[in-house]
């Protein structure tokens, strides 16, 4: 079955369990099916609702439902410009929004800090992944919110990482626990982003300087061309609840991810490190075909998704959820706001 068959199988599943009505009787909390937690649907109760000031007032509780269920989805409540979910995001976490920085996909900004969902071809998927997990430090608030809803498909996929880690195999997860893994990526042989876009300056002496203070080896080639790599962790405890995730970016950076007639033609011109993105074990030995189909199928078994209404806002924990996209038709606008940067570094 095709990651968007399951999608749509499991829509056609879904219905909302209650769960709780606010004390002050304004909003109702419900998940959006009956056999799982992810994602917990909030709607207000009552006309007339301000988002950003009821954000405010309830971010410590809107913080508690996200720690347990991982993301939240904010139904209903009129947000209707982009510089009203600027606020809204700004009212939920406490602060503005994050910049995107040490880019991997194509992005406009169309705010201050708030930026169009990955721009990739619509009838392609994109795979889950957790935001910058590739990174020392990432943001631990993403935010989506819906401008305008697909014609078809075009869902957010997401799934809850504590379940994924849960049913990898013990002796895989073991192996990704001692070895770690290592991303390389390739700049400037006109496929994918250009550094200079990913680090968003012209300057390589900025970009050494980034990528030292963030522990990426640095390799410039031929042609103006440049390789980065480095070394990660592939499990990481969650700093609110002690619980571990599985937190990387090793499946879907590796080539055999993509969809397969971008795959192919990628292998057809390049080989190994060479390739614009690819992963391995952090000593650098290929992570073998059959572990990366069972990652695969971890993040797959654990995907649930809902569609898309015009003004939902989609709060995840970035560290307790992974998100992709699944392919669609028709106009769709769905805009990407960060926060609450987390570095193990400095924590």
């Amino acid at each position: 079955m095709q990651p968007e068959d399951l999608i749509r199988a499991k829509l056609g599943r879904a219905r909302r369990k209650p769960i709780e009505v606010s004390k002050e009787n304004l909003v109702r909390a419900e998940c959006f099916q009956p056999d799982a937690s992810l994602p917990l649907v909030i709607q207000p109760l009552v006309n007339g609702i301000d988002p950003v000031a009821w954000a405010t007032t309830n971010r410590s509780w809107i913080a508690q439902q996200l720690s347990v269920h991982g993301g939240v989805l904010f139904r209903n409540f009129n947000i209707t410009s982009v510089e009203m979910f600027r606020q809204f995001v700004a009212a939920v976490a406490g602060k503005e929004p994050l910049a995107y920085s040490e880019r991997s996909s194509p992005r406009m900004a169309v705010a201050d800090n708030i930026y169009t969902s990955t721009d990739y071809p619509a009838n392609q998927s994109i795979f889950l992944h957790n935001e910058n997990s590739y990174q020392q430090s990432w943001p631990m608030y993403i935010f989506f919110y819906c401008a305008t809803p697909a014609s078809e498909g075009g869902e957010t996929p997401i799934a809850d990482c504590r379940k994924i880690y849960e049913r990898i195999s013990p002796n895989v997860r073991q192996r990704f626990i001692e070895r770690k893994w290592m991303y390389v990526r390739n700049f400037g042989d006109g496929f994918g982003l250009p550094w200079q876009t990913v680090f968003q300056t012209n300057d390589p002496g900025v970009v050494e300087e980034h990528c030292r203070e963030s522990g990426i080896q640095v390799e410039w080639r031929s042609g103006n061309r440049l390789r980065i790599s480095a070394i990660r962790n592939a499990v990481t405890t969650h700093p609110r609840t002690g619980e571990p995730v599985w937190f990387n970016h090793a499946t879907f950076f590796h080539v055999t991810t993509l969809e397969p007639a971008v795959r192919d033609a990628l292998l057809a011109d390049y080989e190994g490190a060479d390739l614009p993105t690819n992963t391995f074990y952090g000593e650098g030995s290929p992570i073998e075909p059959e572990v990366l189909d069972e990652l695969r199928e971890a993040y797959r078994r654990e995907t649930v998704a809902f569609p898309w209404q015009a003004n939902d806002v989609l709060l995840l924990d970035n560290m307790l959820v992974a998100h992709g996209r699944a392919p669609y038709t028709g106009e769709r606008k769905v805009l990407v706001g960060m926060a609450h940067p987390y570095s193990l570094v400095e924590n």
